[in-house]
């Protein structure tokens, strides 16, 4: 069994994601080119970007068919402004038409609303007694440690809900001395930051919904491996 990752983001995805799946799923292997997978490997190429993204499925289907050995193509990609249905009804409309056949199946996974938001569920980094007077006041206005990261709305000065998440979790992070940015994610790709993404949503099911369906995803793939 193979993986096909097409993902949105062309530097913190690019790097966040094989650190989460060389712990979700360690029996897999990463390969640099998609016509070296074998047997647990998966092949990650970034697009470097919305709507890029969407001009990039077809290339995918088209090396998926031409390798023959993948069984999913998992397309990862943002909700920005979007709902998550939209987004994914988006993907499935690409499917949809006569001239569009793929020899695996698809898997969407819409971060809602960016992969920042994603993060943004690790209660450990999350400080209840701020010192950054700007993070005071994210805090005050929604606190993600209690609520739901992805219902988090956006914050007078933003152009976007994706760049207040961003600068939230930036912000959230530093009260901790930890730097992130998206070209250097740092800890958010290590094992205890993604044990405590899980607590989190074993915890608070009812919180990360998107991200609770890319680890039901990677657990019933490992499941199938042992």
């Amino acid at each position: 069994m193979n993986i096909y990752f097409l993902v949105e983001g062309k530097r913190t995805e690019k790097k966040v994601y094989p650190q989460w799946l060389s712990h979700l799923l360690p029996e897999f292997t990463q390969v640099k080119q998609f016509d070296e997978a074998v047997e647990r490997n998966y092949f990650l190429f970034s697009s470097g970007g919305y709507p890029s993204i969407l001009d990039d499925i077809p290339n995918a289907v088209e090396e998926i068919n031409t390798s023959g050995k993948y069984a999913y193509l998992a397309v990862c990609l943002d909700a920005d402004e979007m709902a998550v249905q939209e987004r994914k009804d988006e993907i499935n409309r690409l499917f949809q038409s006569d001239s569009v056949e793929m020899n695996a199946e698809l898997m969407i996974f819409v971060q809602n609303r960016c992969i920042e938001t994603w993060f943004l569920g690790n209660r450990k980094v999350y400080s209840r007694n701020p010192q950054d007077e700007t993070f005071k006041r994210y805090s005050k206005f929604y606190n993600v440690s209690k609520n739901d990261p992805e219902a988090m709305p956006g914050f007078p000065g933003f152009k976007s809900l994706a760049e207040f998440h961003y600068n939230y979790l930036r912000l959230m992070l530093k009260e901790k001395g930890i730097r992130y940015t998206k070209k250097y994610p740092g800890n958010v790709g290590e094992p205890p930051y993604i044990e405590a993404l899980q607590k989190r949503v074993d915890d608070s099911p009812e919180h990360l919904k998107t991200l609770q369906e890319f680890f039901s995803f990677c657990g019933s793939l490992r499941r199938l491996q042992l």
